[in-house]
């Protein structure tokens, strides 16, 4: 339904967890090398459990190389604390890229700058966080792109 991305991810924890995201919505996870740790990390299997061999896993070099064989007309979101727009106003389409950053730095700041209103930020209370962990982040905007698709569901 959706597409999950993950440019240079550091933590297995993380994928394990996006992996089990993406199954539960019939989405699409793609990682951007370099990655933090191996896929036969027993980290990302043990948080995956035994459904990591169905995630629909796409491993890319580059970012450009994943935009380049993006279907046409699909849309890229980017997530990050930098940005202004909330994920409640945007408009998802099956086949969006969801767009996250490395756990330590996320996004790069001029990523973010050009996107415009495809840049988002997760809300959250002002002076109660830095950031939110990234599967949590993931989850939020996942499920109201998915919820957007089929209320009742």
């Amino acid at each position: 339904m959706f597409n999950i991305v993950l440019i240079e991810p550091e933590i297995p924890h993380n994928a394990g967890a996006a992996g089990r995201l993406a199954l539960a919505t019939n989405s699409a996870l793609h990682l951007v090398e370099p990655l933090g740790f191996s896929l036969e990390d027993k980290h990302v299997r043990r948080t995956g459990l035994d459904y990591w061999q169905d995630v629909k896993l796409h491993v890319w070099k580059s970012f450009e190389a994943l935009q380049i064989s993006a279907a046409k007309g699909a849309q890229f979101w980017y997530l990050s604390t930098k940005a202004t727009h909330s994920p409640w106003h945007a408009e998802f389409s099956p086949g969006d890229y969801l767009v996250f950053g490395r756990e330590t730095k996320g996004l790069p700041e001029c990523l973010i700058a050009s996107a415009g209103e495809n840049a988002l930020r997760v809300p959250m209370v002002p002076g109660s966080t830095r950031s939110l962990n990234l599967s949590t982040a993931i989850a939020i905007v996942l499920y109201e792109a998915v919820r957007q698709q089929d209320p009742a569901w």
